[in-house]
Formats: structure tokens, sequence, C-alpha cells
């Protein structure tokens, strides 16, 4: 079983260009084999990475309900097809959830959706997920254990009491994680007023380090460009990077 670590919080804190960075970080590493798995509904990491997706798992699990071929099992058909929208670009693979369940009973879809990304899981030395800040997706459709979750937050006060709502969710899914830690994201000159320190404190979050406001992401946004391709030495990927390299060695190798 490899590596895993898990990017959560609010939308608009950034934390999906922050993963693809992240698979950035790991690929120049020259670390391999390396699984995304997009678990937010909102599923913006393939465009952050610049690929195209044939599918997700929510689109195997609705399928479930009307496009197994006679004389084939559900079991069959979900293990079929899941290595169809497994996006595979050399560097890494990538899997995306797709939308949450709608209406009806999914519970054998569930069982058997997490019976094969558990066995995708434990064939990749690392696992990087992209999560929506609710994190329930991710309680559902993964059994295994975290080594690393970074919540991503603003520097905004709104958003730090937001981190920490999603610890105290974590305790209440009982995810086991060996490292939680809070990302500061978008923080203008890189710097965190003493009111934000102060409440990350009395929240207990244990704070991983501050990522500048950086307009070349911003650019690359606004052009339509992977931000995986962003330069080497913009800020935000050099502050990223002093933070991955802190935790790596003691969590992640």
């Amino acid at each position: 079983m490899g590596k895993s670590i898990a990017v959560a919080g609010k939308g608009g804190t950034g934390k999906t260009t922050l993963t693809g960075l992240i698979l950035r970080y790991l690929a120049e590493k020259g670390l391999q084999p390396v699984l995304a798995v997009d678990a937010d509904a909102n599923a913006n990491l393939s465009e952050v990475l610049g690929v195209e997706v044939p599918g997700t798992i929510g689109d195997l699990r609705e399928g479930m309900k009307t496009e197994v071929p006679a004389g084939m099992t559900k079991e069959a058909y979900m293990e079929y097809n899941i290595q169809k929208i497994l996006v595979e670009t050399g560097t890494y693979d990538l899997l995306v959830m797709g939308l949450p369940e709608g209406a009806g009973c999914y519970c054998y879809a569930n069982t058997l959706c997490k019976k094969f990304i558990d066995f995708l899981i434990n064939e990749y030395d690392y696992v990087v997920m992209d999560n929506e800040a609710g994190l329930e997706h991710l309680s559902r459709l993964l059994t295994r254990d975290l080594d690393v979750l970074l919540v991503v937050s603003d520097p905004s006060l709104r958003g730090i009491r937001t981190a920490g709502r999603i610890k105290e969710l974590i305790d209440k899914l009982r995810l086991n994680i060996k490292k939680l830690a809070l990302v500061i994201n978008r923080a203008p000159g890189g710097e965190l007023a003493p009111e934000a320190r102060q409440l990350i404190e009395e929240l207990g979050l244990e704070l991983a380090g501050v990522i500048p406001e950086d307009p070349v992401i911003a650019q690359f946004d606004r052009e339509g460009k992977p931000t995986v391709e962003i330069p080497a030495e913009a800020v935000s990927y050099q502050a990223l990077k002093t933070i991955l390299e802190a935790i790596f060695p003691l969590y992640l190798q």
C-alpha cells in the first residue's frame, strides 16, 4: 500500500490548484506510479492538469441501473469500465469520482465502487486526492487511512473557521489521518494577520505554511492554461514546495 495525501477545503480557496501542483512536485521528484483522485463534486482537477476525462465513477454508478449488458454481472461491468475511465498520462493517472448519488438506493453500487477503488489505489506508490470541504464523499468511497491531509483556507477569519469545522468533521467521520495540517493560500504578500494566527491556535490547527497570492496563477486561469504549467520560479509553487519538503521525509517516504 502506497502513501496518500489528500487536500480539502471550501470552494474558492485554490485547493484544486494546489492538488495539481502537488502532482507536479511528485513528478519532478521522479516518483511513480501516482494516482490522482478527484473526489470534489465540481471535478475541476482535470482542467488544472490539462487533460480530458472520458467518464466518472458517478457515471458508472448510474450506468449500473440501466446499462449492464445481459449476461454480464454488475461486478464485471464495474471492473471493465473503471479501467476505461482511468486517464493515463505517463506521469500520473487520474480517476474522477463525479457527482454524488441521485435518487434511489446506491448501497450495492457504492460497495462495488469502494471495492475496485481500493484495489486500484493499492497498485500505486502515491495517491493524491482532491476533496470537497464536506469529506463525506471520501468517507463513503474510500476505506483506507490517509498519511497527510492538507486543509486549505484563504487568510480570512471566516475561511479559517471553516478549516476548523473540517477538522471537527474528520473526528466525526472517524477518518484515520497521520498528519493534519492547515495551508493558508492566496495570502497578500505571503503575510498572515496576527488575528488569523491567534484563531488558528485557538482552533487547534497546525499551520503547515502560507502561500502568497500569485498573479501568475491568476493569469493562467484567465487564459485557460493548465495551472500545472506555471513557471518553476512562481512564488506559489516555491512556497508549496517548501511546505511539502518539510512534510515529505516524515510522512510520505
